[in-house]
């Protein structure tokens, strides 16, 4: 594989899978424009990789974010050819006690923004005959009591995604990633406590076939996979879980 010569843009680039996401898709020749909140970490992956990254500091539900980020990424590369959606949040509660506001927060990061970067990227996308990849959850596709909230809009994320992936045909592809649970510093945020949390990691490691928790690595590489044209042209509206198992 190899994406020489596209610029891409990364959203939740600076820990995590979005950084598992980010080293791939450099090492594959791209050249990122990374995105995030803290300033920090993403200058840290700049520092490494010199000219082929540039550094967006922004939320990216922040009024005016997706046009700033595409500016960036066009300024310093000259086109956008794809666009990958990770940033995310996770709040879990059951229905009688998590805060209804972190509904409107989980859409807001998980659903909406994705939508509007897509929308404002779609013009370069077309002239490129760009690629999208969203990265959603199994919790998207499976029941997931006590995560509701977070499973509904990770399930929009889907139904957008496939939509979006006819309604953009031929010139864009849209695919989505499903990862089951991913060894990352989510774990961390999760709105539990941390026996809650605990309980919670045990639950999905006993439900997960291959015994272990993914690797962020493990998703970069399907994302290169899904953003070079030369192994995927043909893949649009794609949902792939990357999960160890647990939709089987």
């Amino acid at each position: 594989m190899t994406l020489t010569g596209k610029s891409v843009v990364i959203t939740g680039a600076a820990t995590g899978i979005g950084r598992g996401i980010t080293e791939c898709v450099l090492k594959s020749g791209a050249n990122v424009t990374i995105v995030g909140r803290r300033e920090e970490p993403l200058r840290d992956l700049a520092d490494r990789y010199g000219p082929a990254v540039t550094v967006v500091a922004t939320d990216i539900c922040a009024p005016g974010a997706a046009e700033q980020i595409v500016a960036a990424a066009t300024e310093s590369f000259g086109r956008l050819d794809a666009v990958v959606n990770n940033a995310g949040l996770a709040r879990f509660g059951r229905l009688e006690s998590i805060d209804p506001a972190l509904f409107d927060a989980m859409f807001a990061v998980n659903v909406r923004a994705p939508a509007e970067l897509i929308r404002c990227a779609l013009p370069q996308l077309r002239a490129n005959r760009g690629s999208v990849v969203n990265i959603s959850s199994v919790g998207g596709a499976l029941s997931m009591p006590g995560r509701a909230f977070y499973g509904a809009t990770k399930a929009a994320l889907n139904s957008l995604t496939r939509s979006l992936a006819r309604e953009l045909a031929p010139d864009v592809r849209v695919n989505a990633i499903m990862p089951g649970p991913v060894e990352t510093p989510m774990w961390n945020e999760t709105g539990l406590d941390e026996a809650g949390t605990r309980r919670l990691r045990a639950d999905l490691l006993s439900s997960t076939p291959m015994g272990r928790f993914g690797d962020e690595s493990e998703i970069g590489r399907w994302v290169c996979v899904l953003l070079d044209p030369e192994v995927s042209a043909w893949m649009t509206g794609a949902l792939i879980p990357v999960d160890g198992g647990r939709t089987a």
